[in-house]
């Protein structure tokens, strides 16, 4: 009887895992197929407007064409370089200004004092873009790498500041007089209430930064480098090769895409706890 028993729990629990594995198959359809409908569209309007010459097609090549300049230039070696250096430009650059960022928040948040002097600033310097910044940083630095990943740095440093302050203010206050009368001190209070309540704020600034890492990463790499995606958008600019400007795009908005889903899968781990909200909060069956 008892392995009738055993058999009879298993089998709802593969079809459960049926469904869910048609679930993630068909939420998987749905992010990829408006993609392939973009470039479906893109290719007939690309290849109609080569035949009905509505304006220049050289200003916008059908994606065939562009697949195939791309491999052209990949077997030059120029792509793979490139994308190599892009990446630890942008792994560096963003990892830096997301630590630093973190450990600032958390100074400021328990330093009344710190926060008094540094608030001023960071609201005076921080809505200055990128663009703005990265003569200056050419000027003092050079055409290095250096300066490349400290713009990367800045552009992540101030949004994740500003949700990691959020999330370390807002915590909520039931929580830490409940820790408190079990008998917590300040260090478990911020290490085990205060921070993982604020994770989710800090991870909200670090998606909210992670676009605006890519686009500091362009510009540095457009004004003053020799290899990367944004090299080769300018090189195709100052020869014409618009194809070649389109696979520096797509690539870049795939290697942002591959970064996103990346820090989402951590999201995903970190807060596995609010998955579903309220309908996990009760148990059913």
């Amino acid at each position: 009887m008892k392995n009738v028993s055993t058999i009879g729990e298993i089998a709802p629990l593969q079809k459960r895992s049926f469904t869910m594995k048609k679930i993630d198959f068909r939420a998987m359809l749905s992010n990829v197929l408006p993609i392939i409908l973009f470039f479906v569209v893109w290719e007939v309007f690309g290849r109609l407007n080569q035949e009905f010459i509505w304006f220049n097609p050289l200003f916008l090549p059908p994606p065939t064409l562009v697949i195939s300049d791309g491999i052209i230039l990949a077997k030059t070696g120029i792509i793979t370089s490139s994308i190599i250096s892009s990446t630890l430009r942008i792994i560096v650059g963003f990892g830096l200004g997301c630590i630093v960022a973190v450990l600032m928040g958390v100074i400021m948040s328990k330093s009344r004092f710190v926060e008094t002097w540094i608030s001023p600033i960071i609201n005076l310097v921080g809505p200055i873009p990128a663009l703005a910044l990265l003569p200056l940083f050419i000027i003092w630095f050079g055409i290095g790498e250096f300066p490349k990943i400290l713009l990367i740095a800045w552009s992540t440093f101030i949004p994740v500041l500003i949700y990691t302050l959020d999330g370390l203010r807002s915590v909520n206050s039931t929580l830490i007089r409940s820790a408190l009368s079990l008998g917590a001190n300040q260090r478990q209070i911020f290490t085990r209430v205060i921070l993982p309540s604020a994770i989710p704020n800090i991870i909200v600034g670090i998606e909210v930064s992670l676009g605006l890492s890519f686009s500091a990463l362009v510009v540095s790499e457009m004004m003053g480098a020799e290899n990367g995606l944004g090299y080769i958008i300018t090189d195709a600019r100052n020869y014409f090769k618009i194809s070649n400007m389109f696979v520096a795009i797509i690539l870049i908005g795939l290697e942002y895409t591959l970064f996103a889903y990346l820090i989402k899968k951590a999201k995903n781990k970190l807060l596995h706890w609010r998955k579903g909200g309220s309908r996990n909060a009760v148990e059913t069956k």
